[in-house]
């Protein structure tokens, strides 16, 4: 335990990379071992916590409300299909550079004229986005088939060379969502290490003095203007890659999948998680992909009509008295606040040890 704390204090890069791998590890076993199903929530869950990670960063550090990263993410998704459909041989991590590359540039022309724009009417030009972009996508139907939306040329394996490395075994050659969640869960990895290190390097430190307090951040230096930009570059540069990445995953991408509700419920899951944090991300991701089944299980136990309108405006109260329930109750998301209770009670019993040492 020493050493461990010793090389996260003394060497915190390092610290984080090995707790990276040893994390993505332990998922690649988990997805050898499950069904099929749960490999494909668990791939379902790296991806949209790619996205959540993105909008933690730009929402919980830098201060910027965003209602508009289901575009963002949208972006990605068509990115990666229209690019597939073309060139349907393009490796997996090409299509997902690019679809992070789009995202950025696209995030790069959102956050220009957003800095000159704070709170509500901030938040009124994302609505704007996320409302435009269904739209949009409609427009460019030679590109993207409209409403019918793209489908991959071909099903997501694993490469020749992996194949024929490991002598053609059939956990090597197993098609489906094994293979898929493997994808998402090293994606996801080293996007974690990447924002990881990004929220605790300067830039991460000069995002938060700017959302803490604009005067001080001038003053130490910080150019507003270019920090706000960095964080919508790098919020839609991670929806992009999740975006792709849930693509690759479903086979297809719609428009509907990228209404204004995609943005709003995620932006709520991110709440209920933590905004700020690395791990509320993680938990946002985990809850999305679950969160139809868990609906579902819930509709049948209560004899609930799957038709009806109650049925099917479910997930939206639900998700609605959770945000609710947090922002009275626990503001910091459920790691703030199981942060919180740790350390507080770990103050006490070290304040009522201290009381009890014999006085000399």
């Amino acid at each position: 335990m020493k050493v461990l704390a010793s090389l996260r204090a003394r060497r915190p890069v390092l610290w984080r990379a090995v707790a990276t791998i040893v994390l993505v590890c332990v998922a690649l076993v988990v997805s050898d071992h499950v069904s099929a199903l749960t490999d494909y929530y668990l791939a379902d869950a790296a991806a949209m916590s790619i996205v959540m990670v993105g909008l933690s960063f730009l929402t919980g550090v830098s201060g910027q409300v965003s209602l508009g990263n289901g575009a963002f993410m949208g972006v990605g998704a068509y990115t990666a299909a229209i690019w597939a459909d073309h060139h349907a041989h393009t490796p997996i991590a090409a299509n997902l550079a690019l679809a992070t590359l789009v995202g950025a540039i696209v995030g790069l022309l959102v956050g220009l004229p957003a800095t000159r724009l704070r709170g509500p009417y901030l938040a009124g030009m994302t609505i704007a986005i996320g409302v435009a972009f269904t739209s949009i996508i409609a427009e460019f139907g030679s590109w993207t088939n409209g409403d019918q939306g793209l489908a991959l040329p071909r099903p997501v394996g694993p490469p020749k060379w992996l194949v024929q490395y490991l002598h053609s075994t059939p956990t090597a050659a197993r098609p489906g969502n094994m293979w898929l969640a493997d994808i998402a869960v090293v994606t996801a990895g080293i996007a974690f290490f990447f924002m990881a290190n990004l929220f605790r390097s300067r830039t991460g430190r000069a995002m938060r003095l700017v959302r803490e307090n604009e005067v001080a951040a001038e003053i130490a230096g910080v150019s507003l203007p270019r920090a706000r930009v960095l964080a919508f570059v790098v919020a839609a540069a991670c929806a992009g890659l999740g975006g792709a990445l849930t693509t690759i995953i479903a086979g297809l991408v719609s428009p509907s999948t990228f209404e204004l509700s995609l943005s709003i419920e995620m932006l709520t899951l991110l709440v209920i998680g933590g905004i700020g944090t690395l791990s509320g991300a993680l938990l946002g991701g985990i809850f999305y992909a679950y969160s139809s089944t868990w609906i579902t299980s819930l509709v049948n136990a209560t004899g609930l009509k799957p038709t009806s309108n109650l049925a099917a405006s479910l997930n939206g109260i639900i998700f609605g008295g959770l945000l609710i329930v947090f922002v009275l109750l626990a503001p910091l998301g459920l790691t703030g606040t199981t942060r919180f209770v740790i350390v507080r009670r770990l103050r006490a019993s070290r304040a009522s040890a201290a009381d009890a040492r014999p006085v000399p």
